[in-house]
């Protein structure tokens, strides 16, 4: 078994048991705050007939992200700092599909009904990954923007003990990153209603059917769509400016055409995600009101479509990948006749 391989199997379980400990200090909460055990009904302003749709694109997004995870940590070639980002981003896609696409799905089916610990574990593994992807795509930009622009210099500043510890420095800092969502979340207390216009729990949508004065609690929001999902964004777009501009300077069209091919499609899949995201915490946290119809599309579009696009854009297209994939099938074929 690779050093690669046995790494990611760590990663697997430890994230695994992450969130069985995340679910049990939330069922905790729940009960220390809230021993009448409230249950909330969830409301979801998506039609019935789309639900075909979201087990398609779950099912894609299971295929793709657990294809790449696959074919990264049994190919040694592959042990380099930029697969090891798109990896792990394949892991935080595979968590964050599988974390909210089954609550879709469920609501829709009429199970409305979910516990306090339930959701207050679900809100707060939303906002954990949404925050590890954003910050991980940023790290991304930066391996690319020293890959072109320093080539020589990628090797010395670039290599698989920087990018372990970068992945792993993310993980840590969000760990934090849920503490004030914590405390808060739990300060709240319900009166007039359960019912949260909302496909799958989330922090907002909860704030804004407490009893509390919300201004402090979506303050917050505001303040780290900023830090987590603005900053990033704007490290990300000017990584990729750099980028372009040290493409110009290529001689071959052929080269510059595939520079900014793959800048354009980055950049496509980093503002689905990025951009409804934002916008639609940062104008509600400040006191915009969006229609629950408006919110829910813009969130539920930045955390499942993304995590389906992220494979093909960032893996399948290249070189070193489908050689892999044709090895892969290659070999299947091979043990199929021999059998």
């Amino acid at each position: 078994m690779s050093y690669l391989t046995f790494t990611y199997i760590i990663i697997v379980h430890t994230s695994a048991q992450a969130c069985v400990q995340l679910q049990s200090l939330c069922n905790h909460l729940a009960e220390s705050t809230l021993p009448s055990l409230i249950k909330f009904h969830l409301v979801c302003f998506i039609h019935f007939y789309t639900t075909p749709v979201l087990v398609m694109v779950y099912l894609a997004t299971l295929f793709g992200n657990l294809l790449v995870i696959l074919i990264i940590s049994t190919n040694h070639r592959l042990q380099t700092p930029m697969y090891i980002c798109i990896a792990t981003l394949a892991v935080i896609d595979l968590l964050s599909s599988t974390n909210i696409i089954p609550q879709i799905v469920a609501v829709l089916l009429d199970s409305t009904a979910t516990s306090y610990g339930l959701c207050l574990f679900q809100m707060l593994l939303v906002y954990y990954l949404e925050a590890v992807e954003s910050l991980l795509l940023a790290v991304m930009a930066c391996d690319r923007y020293v890959a072109v622009v320093h080539p020589l210099r990628y090797p010395s500043l670039i290599t698989n003990k920087t990018a372990w510890m970068a992945v792993t420095l993310l993980h840590f800092s969000m760990a934090l990153f849920l503490v004030p969502y914590v405390l808060y979340v739990t300060e709240l207390s319900f009166c007039d209603t359960n019912i949260l216009n909302y496909c799958f729990c989330d922090y907002i949508t909860t704030v804004k059917i407490a009893c509390n004065e919300e201004t402090k609690y979506l303050l917050m929001v505001s303040t780290t769509s900023i830090v987590f999902g603005v900053c990033p964004f704007a490290l990300i777009l000017l990584s990729y400016f750099r980028i372009a501009y040290a493409a110009l300077k290529i001689s071959s069209a052929d080269g510059k055409r595939k520079v900014f091919n793959t800048l354009i499609t980055h950049l496509l899949v980093v503002g689905l995600f990025n951009i409804p995201l934002v916008t639609s915490y940062i104008l509600t946290g400040t006191g915009v009101t969006l229609s629950a119809e408006a919110y829910n599309t813009m969130v539920i579009i930045g955390n499942i479509v993304p995590p389906m696009f992220n494979p093909i854009i960032y893996s399948f297209r290249n070189k070193e990948i489908k050689n892999s994939i044709h090895r892969l099938l290659t070999g299947v074929k091979n043990v199929t006749r021999n059998e």
